[in-house]
């Protein structure tokens, strides 16, 4: 019985591209770097309260080098990066007492092969630690995407995985503990343009393989009303990022 492929719902070209923007994008003194430096903050949380000095490390995603450095001081730190690396594909080291994934997993087409894939890289009673942006993110953008163009569909914001998928995807994978878990960052906006060049910068914008073309301007003045008339009482729309982390053991 043949195999069927898994959906293309994705592009690995534009995947690259963006990380690839973004990395570049980070050498402004003002670029967005308030995901990756708060699910950091959590993960250095999460190991220190497990009291976890990897030997061996791979981090996968990482725009900054915080997670890495802290890594470096008890071990090993192999970092890498979606444009020279494919998490759909085994890896061709380890095996890795640590891996991290920040964030790019959001973006796979075959998520459970690349679970499989991080967990026969794992030496025994290794762990895993993914974050990335989940379901529930980013209401109001999608509210504007939609008001810009009522009578047409156009796909424009990535599907996102929830709490109970991303449990049963580590179970699929043969992860013999898991714990998924969800928390939110809350950011202010004034406009919609600056929640697009955070998007951007965080290599977190539009990465389909098929995306809707480019907003006409008239389409693009209605997301922008859209957009504010979810203005708070201070003008600012608070935009809310819902992080899942997943965390799985060999």
């Amino acid at each position: 019985m043949a195999v069927r492929p898994p959906p293309r719902i994705f592009a690995p070209t534009r995947r690259r591209s963006a990380r690839l923007r973004a990395l570049t994008r980070q050498a402004a003194p003002d670029a967005a770097r308030f995901v990756e430096e708060a699910v950091v903050e959590d993960m250095i949380e999460r190991l220190q309260f497990t009291r976890l000095a990897p030997p061996r490390s791979l981090v996968i995603g990482e725009l900054g080098r915080a997670l890495s450095d802290y890594l470096s001081i008890t071990g090993d730190v192999v970092r890498v990066d979606p444009f020279s690396f494919d998490e759909e594909r085994p890896l061709d080291s380890g095996p890795f007492d640590f891996i991290a994934n920040l964030g790019t997993l959001a973006t796979v087409n075959d998520l459970p092969g690349a679970l499989l894939h991080l967990r026969a890289g794992l030496a025994p009673d290794g762990l895993l630690m993914v974050s990335l942006v989940g379901a529930g993110s980013l209401a109001h953008l999608r509210g504007a995407m939609i008001a810009a163009e009522p009578n047409r569909a156009a796909p424009r914001m990535h599907p996102a995985i929830d709490t109970r998928s991303a449990t049963a995807l580590l179970e699929r994978a043969g992860f013999r503990r898991f714990v998924v878990d969800s928390w939110p960052i809350s950011v202010g906006y004034r406009g919609l343009d600056r929640l697009v060049e955070d998007l951007r910068d965080q290599a977190l914008g539009n990465q389909l393989a098929q995306p809707g073309p480019a907003l006409s301007r008239a389409a693009l003045e209605r997301a922008r009303a859209a957009f504010l008339k979810t203005a708070d009482e201070e003008g600012r729309v608070v935009e809310r990022f819902e992080i899942l982390t997943l965390t799985g053991w060999a």
